[in-house]
């Protein structure tokens, strides 16, 4: 749309291409066409990560020169886009979007044994944690700002 756009201006492009469960073809694939047809100088990719820290989730973004594996952090590893595969330079722009029902989880038990940790004097107050509903202590351990408040009082880990 030329008209909407100031002189001297360079051409930019951008495509969504979608998942391969959706279109049936490789990202790679798909710009690997564009690349051939409209000779760009360098491409900016966007992803989703997997993380392995429920505190990295949509707050921390991950750059890189040398392109991405799509599907790599959750094991359904498709093809590289980078200089190798599209012969022009790739910048790689991750976002964490997602973690593993592990990470949660194990994230959860570190918060609820620091307490059992902070809570127990005698091996009683461990019987009597086995014998009742453990609902409600999980469900604190989960809570998104206290992971947020002892992650942060930790530091990065």
């Amino acid at each position: 749309m030329p008209e909407y756009v100031e002189e001297g201006t360079r051409p930019i492009s951008a495509i969504s291409p979608g998942v391969l469960g959706t279109t049936g073809i490789e990202t790679l694939e798909i710009l690997e066409g564009i690349v051939d047809k409209t000779k760009p100088k360098l491409l900016i990719v966007i992803d989703a990560l997997a993380s392995r820290s429920m505190e990295r989730i949509s707050s921390t973004i991950q750059l890189s020169d040398t392109g991405i594996v799509p599907g790599a952090g959750v094991g359904n590893t498709r093809k590289e886009l980078s200089v190798d595969t599209l012969g022009i330079p790739v910048i790689a722009i991750g976002v964490p979007t997602v973690v593993e029902s592990a990470v949660m989880v194990n994230e959860a038990l570190d918060l609820f044994i620091k307490k059992l940790q902070e809570e127990a004097r005698s091996n009683d107050y461990l019987n009597e944690l086995q014998e009742k509903d453990n609902y409600e202590d999980i469900k604190e351990a989960l809570n998104p700002r206290r992971l947020q408040y002892d992650c942060n009082s930790k530091g990065n880990r």
